[in-house]
């Protein structure tokens, strides 16, 4: 689970170790191999750290970069020591597992590691004399050999693993046996194939004492009487058990159990149905027993107290007070009780301390974080009614749900069901209602496995809820740290091949608003990525639909945002046929306020730029600049927009005006008309960072009219709002600039009212 407290040193450095391999513990050997430093010697403490971290951001962080020989630097017991492992997914190959053959490993976790072959079972061997737990969930491939024709060479080569990992695997190894691992205690075969035989597999083992067979295919359990004096806990989820009598003769034997688990995926048809008999059998036989899962068994008949009978008063754990008939027979409360989709959760009385089900939250968090590890199936149902209670309810539990969400979803990376359910409740457990709620590491935890889950899935669904649940956070800001990647994985979304309306205006929305309000060296590296094409690509599109909408807006004003004082981006827009596009959409759309102001605002920042200014002089421009002084589109948004762009124009002086017509003292005049008709206590829809394009243009008797634009520019801003804009005045040099203003013979009289 998830800490609200700060990582600890240890994790901090562990971490930071990993991404720096070469710069802490390791130097970069012959034909790049990483190794470990001669002066370096680590404790089982740091190894097991550093190897469980290294697993964990390959599979969780996409920025990290994993390393081939990784596991090799653990090769030698006498400079590193190793003891528990966990590794899961295609991460782990046969070499990597060989590479540790030497450590004496107490507890060995591997889970669905696909890529693992029968060579990993021999390597196994290598651990027997000191192997205390092992879990092989999901490897099947572990016991299959390859079918096909022997290779022409060495068994230990790299061709022949990558060989190993294409071809077919349907021929069973077994030659494998569990023969001297006599310190095994604790033993996950869940997933094993069907045609192994799980009897003849275990029959060496003497001292085990905790056994999941989940998912096998059991031809009985008799031989798990071996086990009658030591087993204590037993999980035969998705067992075929057998008929009534038989079971209760089977399991009744083992008068240690703590933890019995013969639940089943409620949707599997079964032979066996959970009756009172069994039920009562069970818990009067097995009096140690602590925890029982019987999820989505089917009850033959009613073992439950009649409503009209049940005790009085509030929902109680005493078992004498017991909703379910049988349960009455414990002497004290279970601390777990798995009743996951049936119908006896929905009872009053429960005899247990924890209970997993579907009447409640309590009960649906229960079970997310009971089968999210290796139940990924009943995980996502149960996300999905938690989905339900956000939505519909209240959730009550903030803090546990978003941490149960998100360990799911690291988790289950690759299961996409689990990324729907799982990014769909993310969007509710964010929203403001629970913002007060979570602290800023929590926060981060969800942007991360939403970006995941962005990353990995182009399916419309997942996309869609992982860009609406980044909606809830503050953008930029709480965005900023993952803030190259975010707008990469945007991008890609927007790429033309995409069609989705919805996801489209969201991604394109988010966009906009990554690029509003940062610095300029996040502007240029997005700007790198292809931001602006992106953008340009999209309203070309919905120009060729004849369609101004938001995303049309949206485009336009993310360009407006990331060409804010920044020379490449503005250059980008030009080299892309931007001001064509200007140009179509002027005409396309002539009375689209919004557009209009976006376009302006976003050709004002072109204009700023002295190289780029050129390539706004021509007829064409300059008459529809002029033209557009006169809009009364937006209030003055538009008019002020233009004669901002203008104004940049004239301030480079009558000899850069290579044109007849119009005439630069015309336009001027126009210039001069407009800015009077404005009123300038005119409250604006427009935001600035900083005054620097503007008071550039105040002590200059080049263009009167421009010194006049940024002075009616500033004395607006600052009358309308003084909190905001006087101390940025002042911050910026602004009075020194004003008062050269009031010295120069050639300001305007009514220029020179407005700086003083």
């Amino acid at each position: 689970m998830i800490s609200n407290d700060p990582d600890s040193l240890m994790a901090l450095a562990t971490v930071f170790c990993l991404r720096n391999l070469r710069k802490t513990m390791c130097y970069q050997g012959l034909r790049n191999r990483l190794l470990l430093r001669s002066d370096i010697f680590l404790p089982s403490e740091i190894c097991d750290k550093l190897v469980n971290t290294y697993v964990e951001l390959v599979h969780t962080d996409s920025y990290f970069e994993p390393e081939e020989s990784f596991f090799q630097l653990f090769a030698d017991p006498r400079s590193t020591r190793l003891t528990r492992v966990q590794l899961r997914e295609n991460l782990v190959l046969d070499r990597d597992l060989e590479a540790i053959r030497k450590q004496d490993l107490i507890e060995l976790s591997l889970t669905c590691c696909h890529s693992l072959t029968p060579r990993s079972l021999k390597t196994l061997t290598c651990f027997r004399e000191t192997l205390v737990s092992l879990c092989l969930f999901g490897c099947s491939q572990i016991f299959c050999k390859k079918v096909g024709p022997p290779l022409a060479c060495n068994e230990d080569s790299e061709e022949e693993e990558e060989e190993d990992r294409s071809a077919s695997w349907r021929v069973l190894d077994l030659d494998f046996s569990f023969q001297g691992f006599n310190r095994l205690r604790l033993l996950n075969l869940a997933g094993l194939p069907e045609a192994v035989n799980a009897e003849r597999l275990l029959k060496p083992l003497r001292s085990i004492t905790s056994l999941d067979l989940s998912n096998v295919n059991l031809q009985g359990a008799a031989f798990l009487s071996q086990w009658r004096d030591r087993l204590a806990s037993l999980v035969l989820y998705n067992v075929e058990l057998s008929e009534d009598l038989i079971f209760i003769q089977s399991v009744n034997i083992f008068l240690l159990f703590r933890h019995l688990d013969i639940s089943r995926e409620g949707r599997k048809s079964t032979k066996f149905q959970m009756s009172r008999k069994i039920l009562t059998a069970v818990v009067q036989r097995l009096v140690h027993l602590v925890s029982l899962d019987i999820s989505g068994l089917v009850m033959l008949d009613n073992c439950t107290v009649p409503h009209f009978e049940e005790a009085m008063g509030r929902p109680s754990t005493e078992p004498s007070k017991s909703s379910i008939i049988p349960f009455q027979e414990l002497k004290r409360p279970l601390q777990f009780l798995g009743l996951y989709d049936t119908t006896l959760c929905n009872v009053t009385h429960i005899p247990a301390y924890k209970v997993t089900g579907s009447k409640n939250e309590d009960q649906v968090l229960n079970a997310i974080e009971a089968y999210t590890e290796f139940r990924p199936e009943l995980a996502h149902r149960a996300i999905n009614q938690l989905f339900d209670i956000a939505r519909i309810q209240h959730c009550s539990q903030l803090l546990r749900a978003l941490q149960l969400v998100i360990a799911a979803l690291k988790c289950h990376k690759f299961d996409k069901s689990v990324q729907v359910t799982g990014s769909a409740a993310l969007f509710y457990l964010t929203n403001t209602d629970y913002r007060s709620d979570q602290s800023v590491r929590l926060r981060r935890d969800v942007i991360q496995v939403v970006l995941n889950g962005m990353e990995q899935y182009q399916e419309v669904t997942v996309q869609r809820n992982c860009c609406l649940t980044l909606c809830n956070f503050s953008i930029p800001e709480e965005l900023e740290f993952q803030y190259s990647r975010v707008n990469q994985l945007l991008l890609k979304i927007l790429e033309p091949a995409r069609q989705d309306e919805s996801i489209q205006r969201i991604a394109v929305h988010l966009c906009n608003a990554l690029v509003c309000q940062v610095d300029n060296h996040h502007k240029e590296a997005v700007g790198k990525m292809g931001f602006v094409k992106t953008m340009l690509n999209l309203i070309q599109k919905k120009l060729q639909d004849q369609t101004c909408d938001q995303v049309m807006e949206f485009s336009w004003s993310a360009l407006w945002n990331i060409t804010d004082e920044t020379p490449d981006n503005c250059q980008m827009f030009l080299n892309c046929r931007g001001m064509s596009l200007f140009l179509d959409c002027l005409k396309e759309f002539p009375d689209k306020q919004e557009l209009h102001r976006n376009m302006l605002g976003l050709l004002g920042n072109v204009a700023e730029v002295r190289a780029l200014r050129p390539q706004l002089l021509t007829p064409q421009f300059i008459t529809v600049f002029s033209n557009l002084l006169e809009s009364k589109a937006d209030g003055i948004e538009v008019s002020y927009n233009a004669c901002g762009v203008l104004s940049h124009i004239m301030f480079d002086g009558p000899e850069a005006w290579a044109m007849d017509e119009p005439r630069r003292d015309a336009v001027m005049d126009r210039m001069w008309d407009a800015i009077q008709s404005w009123d300038v206590c005119s409250r604006r829809n427009i935001n600035y960072r900083s005054f620097e394009p503007i008071l550039r243009l105040l002590p200059q008797g080049i263009a009167p009219v421009s010194q006049h634009w940024a002075t009616w520019a500033l004395f607006n801003l600052v009358s309308v709002y003084p909190g905001k804009y006087c101390p940025l005045l002042i911050k910026e040099g602004g009075i020194h600039l004003l008062e050269k203003v009031l010295e120069l013979e050639s300001s305007h009289p009514e220029t020179k009212d407005m700086a003083r």
